[in-house]
């Protein structure tokens, strides 16, 4: 009896030591788990990068869309004066008191020796694009320059820009100052600019700021060459220019500058601006090189390096600039 509770106790403590070794179930360690939450975070990260990579491109394609619309609308909707205000006509609005936002964009010191009263001072270059913001967009705008040529580079960005401007013919050395009567709106008063903060297109703005803060950057200063240059390139047969006539097309046949093509200015002319090249350098002239001002910074804002003859083909009222008027040669041809 003493033999089999000694076996029966042996057989418990067997059984009890073997189920104390039977093995635990194995946890898994805590670095384990964080490195499949790294792992998973990782292919977050680079689902997300996958992701922006893709959308990149089609921000950056509606970025340049913004640009391009404002360009299309503004000529898809150009109207039949030509964002221009005859140099007359402007002189009487001031004289009437009209409700009205001038901007002189000369240099500080021609404004200060005497200017249209009422105008503020935007010295062509930076602070045309910095002062967008400065600008009613619910009353008329009137500018002005030298000749009108730069004034029409300004006009058409501002208008494109959501601003009701438009330039007045021939500037002042060639317009205002002719005018019958000009000295009594003439002022040597300067007039503060006044902060506004409208509100301007983001894309618009950096379009604004990258013209205007380029203007000594590229080929011909102020994106306008000299007719002597001109002339040398045209003798010379340099094949990187292409040069545009945006004269009526009854004027080319009477006579252009030698190798050039005519494109109808005006309303909806953007839709042929997809024959031009853009690997030349686009000179653009008009008659005084107002219009050809407009054009060429529709086409700098699309891509095309283009620049405006300086006075255009030329006419009396802004002699002596403009290739006629340098007495250059012409062709029928």
């Amino acid at each position: 009896m003493k033999r089999l509770l000694s076996l029966l106790l042996v057989l418990v403590l067997v059984f009890s030591v073997v189920a104390c070794s039977q093995p635990e179930e194995k946890k898994e360690e805590p670095k384990q788990e964080e490195k499949k939450e790294e792992q998973k975070e990782e292919k977050k990260e680079e689902a997300t990068k996958e992701e922006e990579q893709k959308e990149e491109p089609k921000k950056e394609e509606e970025k340049a869309n913004v640009v391009e619309e404002a360009v299309n609308k503004y000529f898809a909707e150009y109207p039949e004066d030509m964002e221009k205000i005859k140099q007359g006509d402007f002189i009487q609005k001031v004289k009437d008191g009209e409700d009205m936002f001038i901007i002189d964009l000369r240099k500080a010191e021609d404004y200060a020796k005497g200017h249209v009263k009422g105008a503020v001072n935007f010295p062509w270059g930076p602070a045309v694009a910095e002062n967008l913001k400065n600008v009613p967009q619910d009353k008329a705008v009137y500018m002005y320059c030298y000749s009108g040529q730069t004034a029409g580079q300004a006009d058409a960005i501002y208008n494109m820009a959501g601003i009701n401007a438009k330039s007045v013919n021939l500037g002042f050395n060639f317009g205002i100052s002719k005018v019958e009567g000009v000295d009594e709106v003439l002022t040597e008063e300067a007039v503060e600019i006044k902060p506004m903060d409208n509100m301007i297109d983001p894309e618009i703005q950096k379009a604004a700021d990258a013209y205007f803060g380029s203007l000594k950057d590229g080929k011909y200063p102020n994106y306008i060459i000299a007719e002597e240059k001109l002339k040398e390139l045209v003798d010379a047969g340099d094949e990187s220019i292409y040069i545009l006539s945006i004269r009526s097309a009854e004027d080319f046949a009477k006579g252009h500058i030698k190798g050039a093509t005519q494109m109808n200015f005006g309303k909806d002319m953007h839709k042929n601006f997809g024959t031009l090249p853009k690997d030349k350098t686009i000179i653009v002239y008009c008659y005084t090189g107002q219009t050809a001002g407009q054009t060429v910074a529709a086409l700098r804002l699309l891509g095309f390096d283009a620049y405006s003859l300086k006075g255009g083909m030329g006419m009396k009222p802004n002699a002596p600039l403009g290739w006629s008027n340098k007495e250059f040669e012409t062709v029928t041809e």
